[in-house]
């Protein structure tokens, strides 16, 4: 089969490769349908690591994906060959501290599509998962819901992991895919106000037609000082979504006291630094954010459901065979990108 790999830093190449056997009765031949582009795999196609995780060349990216079922095992039970199937990318042992906690996005042993040393990613013409992994979508949900079901998932999980935003302010900075993933979390989970802030002025008109209650770009006006204008106490939580240090900054000066700060962007650099006098005296809470736990099948319900609707995430669409052009255009975030979605 054919699979798009990376052979250096901003150096990419379709290979050809062995097909992925079906090795045990639970496990699931997928054959890829689309796949979106995640700025983690822009991190590895760019800089060819995240903090430890370094890229050993040539390496396979790419972890939100769909595609039909082509095959099963002999003791798959809940797919069948023909399904249309979100992919779950993380790959947990199950019998560490973390899994038995409920952590196992957080597993001592994990594996995870497209992370480097850990399992090849699916920028692949077929892929074998776990049944466990394979999950079918509803009738009125295509390949790309399936793909977009897992930075959803972050965005749900974001939300989660705030306490819950219903009747409450909120900002949001950083407008990306995770971004709006964040804000319709939010607006399902009945949040008050969204405030939207981004450096793309495109990004910024897909907030508005989200119906953000203020959208504002930190390059051309003093974002807090507007967002203050509307809310002179502050706001209950802010969502950090771009993995910058001005942001973070941002964050602090916009929370009321005892507000939460809650990190979901990556950073390029190795330390976030924080002000000491605006944090520990107005007890800001932070909490970081580490990909999801079980919130794929939510993400997968709320849209078959119609409480999230995804419809203005995908911008860009690419064949397969240009998948380069794709990483080029989103990591230069180029011509307004939101979604990037390789079609197979």
């Amino acid at each position: 089969m054919k699979a798009m790999m990376l052979t250096g830093i901003r150096e990419m190449k379709m290979m050809n490769v062995p097909d992925p056997l079906i090795a045990r009765p639970d496990e699931v031949k997928i054959k890829m349908v689309a796949l979106g582009i995640c700025g983690s795999d822009i991190h590895y196609y760019t800089q060819g690591r995240i903090g430890s995780q370094e890229v050993k060349f040539p390496f396979t990216v790419g972890h939100e994906g769909a595609g039909i079922v082509a095959e099963t095992g002999t003791g798959v039970k809940t797919v069948k060959p023909g399904d249309m199937v979100a992919i779950e990318p993380s790959l947990p042992c199950g019998q560490c501290d973390q899994c038995l906690s409920g952590r196992s996005h957080t597993c001592r042993r994990i594996r995870f599509l497209g992370c480097p040393g850990q399992a090849e990613g699916a920028l692949s013409e077929y892929i074998v998962m776990p049944e466990e992994n394979c999950l079918p979508l509803p009738g009125n949900l295509n390949a790309d819901h399936g793909s977009i079901s897992e930075p959803l998932a972050i965005g749900i999980y974001s939300v989660k992991k705030s306490g819950g935003v219903k009747g409450l302010k909120v900002g949001i900075l950083g407008f990306g895919p995770i971004g709006m993933s964040v804000m319709l979390a939010a607006r399902a989970d009945g949040a008050e106000k969204i405030y939207v802030t981004d450096k793309i002025s495109e990004r910024l008109a897909i907030a508005v037609k989200e119906k953000a209650d203020y959208t504002g770009n930190p390059l051309t006006e003093n974002i807090v000082g507007k967002i203050r204008d509307h809310e002179p106490l502050g706001l209950d939580v802010v969502f950090e979504c771009c993995g910058q240090q001005e942001a973070l900054d941002q964050s602090v000066d916009l929370l009321k006291p005892g507000g939460k700060i809650i990190i979901a962007g990556i950073p390029e650099f190795a330390n976030w630094s924080l002000n000491v006098e605006n944090t520990r005296r107005r007890e800001l809470m932070i909490q970081f954010i580490r990909r999801q736990v079980a919130c794929t099948g939510i993400a997968i319900e709320m849209m078959h459901s119609g409480r999230i609707d995804v419809s203005n995430m995908v911008t860009h669409r690419f064949p397969f065979s240009q998948t380069k052009e794709a990483f080029d255009l989103v990591a230069s975030y180029g011509d307004g990108v939101m979604k990037a979605m390789i079609d197979f």
